[in-house]
């Protein structure tokens, strides 16, 4: 599969799960607006029904007590003559024609005027019906004008507030606690909730109580839920494992392709790496298989200086190819981490040294120059010797192979101290260099730096995965800078010895 293909089903994947993410989140939003609405509606109703029956309460005290009073004979508060109230006289009285008669005795006359009485006594209870029920308005009426003479905080009873708002929001299906506090018309305050507390409180709903009297008589009651916005929160709780589980997927699928593309990329550089492999092989072998050919071929006429020459090239031949088979088994070993490290202390600026001495030869030979400053006033490292010089060495060759054909090769390699605690060493150089999304990758290993139409670089990419696993086993960092065109720069930093 093509790597555009992986990244479009990639992004096609991103597209979906975050439109999934965002219906979800949507729907959450939508579903908090409503049940914040609902909440309020019912909140408000409950409010406006427990002023009703506080009200009523009311109304129903002061009645209990002028009752009272009257069964008791006191009759102070509400005296009839303010009231206009007239003794309905009895039936009895109203028809004083009315007399018995036998039912046997009865004409047609007397019938008539039997039904007509009848009628007139049935018109006179109903009008006197009617009228004490306008006695009984003018008697509550003037019960609350009585009342309503009183001061606000007089005539609220916070107990009963506190029954009709518990009733009345209950009834409305809402169970949440609550606290209240009640103000006066100039907004004094009255009364508040024995365990009241300000948190939550922020929305709170506001009702006016006795809304029937003047103004300066009015109150206001002030509730609001501490646990409101858990409870409103609360229906997003649905949702909220909904969109975990879709961030879950996202994430896997993410690692998935990333996975995919990861696999891809190694299958590549490891098809390029047995391409590589082959290749190095190949040369020695053929070089070998012809010496070997030349040597057994009778009809070639071999001197001593043929032998010579012929063993040597075998020789030569067979060290190259066992250092190449030698560099696939130590990374086969850094894998496992069964690679045994002989420590000892050492002065890397002797061994640097010796290193630039040996290779310098190689970069003269080809017309560049090879300079080294020995600043490190404390050269002293726990290290093992071979393989801190092959990490050195394999830099240098770095430099070597990625080197411009129009410009003379110049690597600089300097040590020096940072503060006391380490050792450090750059390799520096004015190759080809290297782009950043190359350099991002030059320590995994089989990868290998694309250098154009420049064929002749030879290896595995296995040179610097093996230098950065050394320099880690020594407790060390290493860190490359590059600008493509103007060359690379590898620095090595390593705790020094502890005395």
């Amino acid at each position: 599969m093509k790597r555009s293909y992986i990244w479009l089903i990639c992004l096609v994947v991103c597209i979906a799960f975050i439109s999934l993410l965002y219906l979800q989140g949507r729907y959450a939003k939508e579903m908090i607006r409503m049940r914040q609405e609902q909440f309020d509606e019912n909140v408000w109703r409950s409010l406006d029904q427990a002023s009703r029956d506080l009200e009523k309460a009311e109304t129903f005290r002061y009645l209990q007590k002028v009752l009272n009073q009257h069964d008791n004979g006191k009759t102070k508060m509400v005296h009839p003559d303010s009231l206009r109230i007239t003794h309905i006289l009895p039936l009895d009285t109203l028809s004083p024609n009315r007399r018995s008669m036998p039912l046997g005795s009865l004409t047609m006359s007397k019938y008539n005027r039997l039904a007509e009485t009848i009628s007139n006594l049935q018109k006179q209870a109903r009008e006197a019906l009617i009228y004490e029920q306008g006695v009984l308005d003018e008697v509550i009426f003037a019960v609350m004008y009585t009342a309503s003479e009183q001061r606000f905080q007089d005539r609220l009873n916070p107990a009963v507030l506190d029954g009709c708002l518990r009733n009345a929001l209950q009834a409305n299906g809402i169970t949440l606690p609550f606290h209240f506090i009640v103000y006066t018309s100039d907004g004094r305050e009255v009364y508040r909730c024995e365990d009241y507390t300000e948190e939550g409180i922020d929305p709170s709903y506001q009702q006016a109580l006795f809304r029937s009297d003047p103004m300066g008589q009015m109150g206001t009651v002030v509730v609001h839920f501490p646990d409101q916005k858990q409870f409103i929160m609360g229906v997003a709780s649905y949702v909220a494992p909904a969109m975990g589980f879709t961030i879950i997927l996202l994430i896997t699928s993410l690692i998935t392709i990333y996975l995919v593309v990861r696999q891809k990329r190694i299958s590549e550089m490891k098809n390029d790496f047995v391409h590589n492999m082959t290749h190095e092989f190949k040369t020695p072998i053929s070089t070998i298989s012809i010496a070997a050919q030349m040597l057994a071929d009778k009809s070639v006429n071999k001197s001593e200086e043929t032998y010579e020459r012929l063993g040597n090239v075998i020789d030569g031949e067979t060290r190259r190819l066992r250092y190449q088979v030698e560099k696939v088994l130590q990374m086969s070993l850094f894998d496992n981490n069964n690679i045994a490290l002989k420590m000892q202390e050492l002065d890397a600026n002797e061994i640097t040294e010796n290193v630039v001495d040996t290779f310098s030869l190689k970069v003269t030979q080809s017309g560049g120059t090879l300079d080294m400053k020995l600043e490190a006033f404390n050269p002293f490292i726990n290290a093992d010797e071979m393989h801190f010089t092959n990490v050195i060495f394999n830099l240098l060759d770095n430099a070597f192979k990625y080197r411009r054909e129009d410009e003379p090769l110049a690597i600089q390699v300097r040590t020096y101290n940072q503060g006391e605690t380490h050792f450090c060493i750059s390799i520096s150089d004015n190759g080809i260099g290297i782009g950043k999304d190359d350099l991002k990758r030059i320590f995994d290993k089989f990868y290998r730096v694309h250098t154009g139409d420049k064929h002749n670089v030879k290896g595995f990419g296995l040179g610097l995965a093996y230098v950065q696993k050394m320099v880690e086993l020594h407790h060390g960092t290493i860190k490359a800078t590059s600008e493509p065109g103007k060359g690379t720069k590898f620095t090595i930093t390593i705790p020094l010895s502890q005395d």
